[in-house]
């Protein structure tokens, strides 16, 4: 049961509220002339809800973004509207491309402009439509009375099903209007679907006939490893992800492998069971990018766990559970051991050997793409286990698809299938405010650090603790790779002229040291983690030296 004020609140200490009562702790945001009333109530209630500022609205996007990729939990951000929106796009699409509860809290002109047109203060032609096009669910507050309960529903959008961003919008007029309003519970998400039990049957029959059973997880199991790990070593079953799903299965695991060790396996797979993943790896990456496949054939025979019934027709399988997927991993497991009638697993020695030979196999065979892998090397060897590395569209960040262990859930934040570049930085700030305790490195190029460098002055003013790993090779080194290989090395705009890197962070108060080889990085990087303040490692690459990590993201394609 709610209770009302005795005090009229504005529409912007309303939304505040609501916020609180749905357990948000931190807000990302910048603020702004029809956001005033909000970020007041945000001032007013600091002893309950941090509020992290920004010196661009893509770096409010990106933190939140940053913040419920390495959590689970919603990460929420305040922007103006019209222009600020826009300049958050990109991370609400990243958000949505990634699965990621991503709340977005915008203004809005005032009522009476409303679809006018008349030219106000940041409006767009539709902003709500726009919002739309680039959330999971979007919608206005029309009164302040109704902010409690659109807030809840936005959190029951957010993270009911298939959990992604949304966008709430409020007037000019209606953030700064009072009227009482009744508080609500925390909002409830949907139940979860329940696994088709016919399905689970028919899933389990197959896997447990199949000899070379693979499984592939993507970013909707991430909160399920226990479960998935279970279902694994029931089944002999190597597990390996492209980007969302690593660190469900450590990758040092006997079954945990990595996407290039999955390839050199994946002619013998007779059966692969996908949870809570696109299955970007087989049916793109390795059967080439330019044809779609929605319905891939019997072998091998393919088992989806996905809780949107829409994905089961985007890629049909054999047997698709639209289950959540901890609920239905743990079903398969059950229906895998019944079928077994307490027997237990069969004698999988032969199948451990094999995945142990495709990871060695891997690791010798991707030690080409160097300086990148002797760099990662050394990341991994300064990084605890469970410390977070949020990469970048650059070559050190592509070769960590393959080349970086990645040992527990939600630690390896990536862009997911929008490539967001500049997305790195920013999202690694937020994922930093969202764990103070623990070691957070960004590994980013040249190109997509300078994205979003003046939050270097974020990092120093709010004391986030932030190691960055700034390859700089002075090119966009995909295009330039590209336009010498496949365009006669006619050059255009690949080629960057950069700052003193070095200089430029000392000037915002981070710390920063340059370093030209991976024997001196893990020294560096150790001493700046241990030092748990804002810092800068610089490291030296001539331009045009990396070797080329797409032989394994794209390798020749199979099935």
């Amino acid at each position: 049961m709610g209770s009302e004020h005795t005090d009229a609140t504005t529409g912007g200490a309303a939304l505040v509220e609501a916020l609180i009562v749905n357990g948000v702790d931190t807000v990302f945001g910048l603020p702004g002339a029809q956001m005033y009333p909000f970020f007041d109530a945000l001032q007013r209630r600091g002893d309950r809800i941090r509020t992290c500022g920004a010196r661009h609205e893509q770096a409010c996007g990106y933190m939140a973004f940053g913040y419920a990729r390495s959590t689970g939990r919603p990460g929420v951000y305040a922007v103006v509207p019209g222009p600020g929106v826009l300049n958050t796009a990109a991370a609400l699409s990243t958000a949505y491309g990634c699965n990621a509860p991503v709340l977005c809290i915008t203004g809005q002109v005032p009522s009476g402009f409303l679809g006018q047109r008349r030219g106000h203060l940041h409006e767009l032609p539709d902003q709500l439509a726009t919002l739309r096009s680039l959330t999971k669910w979007s919608a206005r507050v029309e009164r302040v009375e109704d902010a409690p309960a659109v807030i809840d529903e936005a959190f029951r959008r957010m993270l009911g099903g298939r959990p992604g961003p949304v966008a709430v919008e409020m007037a000019w007029d209606v953030m700064a209007a009072r009227a009482p309003v009744r508080a609500l519970p925390p909002a409830v998400p949907e139940a979860r679907p329940r696994p088709d039990a016919d399905a689970v049957a028919r899933a389990a029959r197959i896997l447990v006939a199949a000899r070379r059973p693979m499984i592939m997880t993507g970013s909707g199991a991430q909160h399920a490893s226990v479960a998935v790990l279970a279902l694994a070593e029931a089944l002999a079953a190597p597990v390996a992800a492209l980007r969302g799903g690593r660190g469900i299965v450590a990758e040092d695991h006997p079954l945990g492998a990595s996407s290039y060790a999955a390839y050199r396996l994946w002619p013998g797979t007779d059966a692969l069971l996908g949870i809570g993943s696109r299955l970007e790896m087989p049916y793109m990456r390795w059967r080439g990018m330019m044809t779609y496949v929605r319905e891939p054939g019997p072998s091998p025979a393919l088992i989806r766990i996905d809780i949107d019934p829409e994905e089961h027709g985007r890629l049909v399988p054999e047997v698709g559970l639209v289950a959540d997927a901890e609920d239905g991993a743990r079903a398969l497991l059950d229906a895998v051991r019944r079928l077994r009638g307490g027997r237990g697993a069969p004698d999988r020695s032969a199948r451990l050997a094999e995945v142990a030979a495709a990871k060695r196999e891997a690791r010798a065979a991707i030690g080409v793409v160097q300086p990148q892998l002797s760099y990662l090397d050394a990341i991994r060897a300064a990084l605890p286990r469970d410390g977070f590395f949020v990469g970048e569209l650059s070559q050190v960040g592509f070769a960590s698809y393959f080349g970086f262990p990645v040992y527990a859930p939600r630690t390896y934040v990536s862009e997911g299938y929008q490539g967001t570049l500049g997305f790195g930085f920013p999202t690694a700030l937020g994922v930093k405010v969202a764990h103070p305790g623990r070691a957070v490195v960004s590994v980013t190029g040249d190109g997509g650090f300078l994205f979003a460098v003046q939050e270097l002055a974020t990092a120093a003013q709010e004391g986030i603790g932030l190691v960055t790993v700034l390859f700089d090779n002075h090119s966009y080194g995909n295009v330039l790779r590209d336009q010498n290989t496949g365009y006669g090395g006619r050059v255009i705009g690949a080629v960057l002229d950069n700052p003193d890197f070095v200089a430029l962070a000392a000037s915002f108060g981070v710390d920063a040291v340059r370093v030209d080889s991976p024997e001196d990085l893990g020294p560096a990087l150790a001493a700046a983690l241990a030092a748990g303040r804002p810092a800068l490692i610089v490291v030296a690459v001539e331009r045009g030296t990396e070797a080329s990590p797409w032989p394994f993201i794209h390798p020749a394609p199979v099935g």
